[in-house]
């Protein structure tokens, strides 16, 4: 049993690994695509908000397959199409192209994400919940680490062949995960969808996820093209975003074994007031150096929201009771919504009016969240 726990831990980590990474392996390549193709700040965050899009369209049908086909079978299904959508990308000659491509890519991503958590959760004790969930996102982060890394030998070897590389480890590892034992079945209630959308401890959990996606995915865009402004290359701003990525890496499983113990909402409250005072300072800030040192601080703060809200949304569909499928669909498609309009709506923002606007939104959005929890006393906990 504990055997196959690990195998089932592994898979689980190497999908969301997987998934990360060719989120955020566009990032260095932003600056070079935004001069062979002359594309604005707001064209640049159409691209990379269009992963996003796809996640955001595909998380809760995501969630109701899961719980009609069983968690390993959409993992399945979605690693599949996940491979095929990057060999897409890696043919791609057109930002239309590369776009369309990353929008696939975020279905795949909806699709494995809502069986890869729920066949998790499904099979772990409420007590080790925080701390193994902290674990599969911590390898979701170092896939965001290594995504830079990996884009950055694309631009200095073969985008094409880098890209087609990757796709055939991930179908390699679909059937992988099909040898698998398929694990239980997740509870399904007729009215789980109705259920879901009028608990508002559940979507106060779910909301969680939203706020440090629409931030990160604001960084995506404008750290990049400010970075390369100061005359930085795409190695070094790869290397910023994995330093980044290494610290929530680190305390990721700390801050989940902290949930646990604590309260989840113990570190989120500390994270959204870190995320809002990082959102103000890249207002300000203008040197090359700080704005890389900021983007860490808005990982460590990133870092104290996610990994709690992940196993808050479990807890919180298991008091209600709600699919964990469907609870982890609804997820996907808040963290989808911040992924796409951080980039998109926080790119068009820029360019209008300038690069501070859209932080000090995302400044406002946190302490905005963070006043509604502590002025009505919402605490969105098992019951």
């Amino acid at each position: 049993m504990l055997g196959g726990m690990r195998r089932l831990l592994v898979v689980v980590s190497v999908s969301v690994f997987a998934d990360t990474m060719l989120f955020s392996a566009i990032i260095p390549l932003i600056p070079g695509l935004a001069d062979d193709y002359d594309l604005s700040k707001f064209e640049a965050g159409l691209l990379v908000g269009a992963y996003g899009a796809g996640a955001m369209i595909g998380g809760i049908p995501a969630g109701l397959l899961a719980a009609r086909i069983g968690p390993k079978r959409t993992v399945v299904i979605g690693l599949l199409t996940l491979a095929a959508a990057t060999a897409a990308f890696a043919l791609g000659s057109s930002p239309a192209a590369l776009g369309s491509a990353r929008f696939v890519q975020g279905i795949a991503s909806a699709v494995t994400w809502s069986g890869a958590l729920a066949w998790l959760t499904l099979t772990t004790p409420r007590e080790r919940r925080g701390q193994l969930l902290g674990t599969v996102f911590s390898f979701a982060v170092l896939g965001f680490i290594v995504g830079p890394a990996v884009g950055a030998l694309g631009e200095l070897t073969s985008i094409r062949g880098t890209f087609a590389v990757i796709g055939l480890i991930i179908l390699l590892l679909a059937v992988l995960t099909a040898s698998l034992p398929a694990g239980p079945m997740d509870v399904r209630h007729p009215d789980a969808l109705r259920r879901a959308l009028h608990d508002i401890s559940f979507l106060s959990a779910v909301w969680f996820s939203l706020v440090p996606a629409l931030f990160f995915g604001l960084l995506d865009v404008l750290v990049p093209l400010a970075l390369d402004s100061a005359g930085w290359g795409t190695i070094a701003i790869a290397a910023t975003f994995i330093g980044a990525g290494l610290v929530e890496v680190a305390l990721a499983p700390a801050i989940g074994g902290l949930s646990d113990r604590r309260g989840r909402l113990y570190p989120i409250r500390a994270g959204l007031l870190l995320l809002a005072a990082t959102a103000l300072a890249f207002a300000i800030v203008t040197p090359a150096f700080l704005v890389a040192v900021l983007v860490v601080g808005g990982a460590l703060a990133a870092s104290a929201i996610y990994t709690p809200s992940i196993a808050l949304v479990a807890d919180r569909a298991e008091a209600t009771p709600i699919p964990q499928t469907l609870a982890f669909g609804f997820m996907n498609t808040a963290w989808a919504a911040g992924a796409m309009i951080g980039p998109t709506a926080g790119g068009a923002l820029a360019q209008a009016i300038g690069d501070p606007a859209p932080y000090v939104f995302c400044a406002g959005l946190a302490l905005a969240t963070l006043l509604f929890v502590t002025r009505t006393g919402l605490t969105p906990r098992p019951a």
